[in-house]
């Protein structure tokens, strides 16, 4: 029974509330910072750890891109929208280890929305998908 004890603990833990804060506030700044900041800067070391091997995007014109034709893109295409934020509208956490990430990109002259799709695997969070549609000019974004 002694040994039961820690084992619960550590099962109820992983589901705590301080638990799911921490993950929240890791997966907010993983999409808000992270993400732009690896395609500003090229970064295709940083775009690597966050994608999952299985990762795929799909584009507003409806294109699929893989994990390895993302990090060719960035390391080949530099990425500067100007000013740039990423607003979250959605994160919700399944079980301590998928997440939902749905927001509003909104950069100096153009806007969209996209929705993801994180696992975590291994204590780390990682996108499995990614999907953007509505891409408009700021102009006509009212």
């Amino acid at each position: 029974m002694r040994y039961l004890v820690p084992v619960v603990l550590a099962v109820v833990g992983m589901n705590s509330p301080m638990a799911i804060a921490d993950d929240e506030a890791t997966l907010r700044h993983f999409k808000t910072v992270l993400w732009p900041q690896a395609y500003r800067t090229q970064d295709v070391e940083l775009l690597d750890s966050m994608l999952h091997d299985s990762f795929e995007v799909i584009d507003s014109e409806g294109n699929v891109s893989t994990k390895q034709g993302e990090l060719d893109f960035i390391a080949n295409n530099k990425w500067d929208p100007g000013s740039f934020e990423y607003r979250i509208d959605r994160l919700d956490i399944y079980d301590g280890k998928t997440a939902i990430i749905s927001g509003a990109g909104i950069a100096s002259n153009y806007t969209y929305k996209s929705s993801n799709v994180l696992i975590k695997e291994n204590g780390k969070w990682r996108a499995v998908s990614s999907h953007v549609s509505g891409v408009k000019d700021r102009e006509n974004t009212g």
